[in-house]
């Protein structure tokens, strides 16, 4: 595995620990996550801090399960994933393609694409 693919694994390995300073580490300073679904992108740590906190705040538990992941030729990490959260005694299950775009070993760039209705109408049930 090349350095990118290993960043981007041991981050989504992070989420387990619901710790958002730890996660925060791997961005740099004004990094950009979207969730494709969800607007507006959200810049810097701070905002990408207040997005992450929500997630985990709503959950008991979660974990990133990596179905694959690849990286093109110049760094860019792509995998496929199901997200799940365990919310009010029942894992919610989400198919995610995520893309990383990596500058000088931190994460600069993050957008999810999924569908925002499989997840709220799990949430729902």
């Amino acid at each position: 595995m090349s350095a990118n693919t290993d960043l981007i694994s041991q981050f989504i390995g992070s989420f387990q620990d619901k710790d958002v300073d730890k996660i925060l580490e791997y961005f740099t300073e004004d990094a950009v996550y979207t969730n494709i679904p969800m607007d507006p992108p959200n810049r810097g740590k701070a905002e990408i801090r207040v997005i992450l906190e929500m997630f985990m705040g709503m959950a008991e538990a979660m974990e990133f399960v990596v179905h694959h992941q690849s990286e093109t030729a110049d760094g860019v990490v792509m995998n496929e994933r199901s997200d799940r959260f365990f919310v009010n005694g029942q894992w919610i299950t989400l198919p995610v393609m995520g893309v990383f775009e990596i500058d000088n070993g931190k994460i600069k760039a993050w957008r999810d694409y999924f569908d925002l209705n499989q997840f709220t109408s799990q949430m729902a049930s």
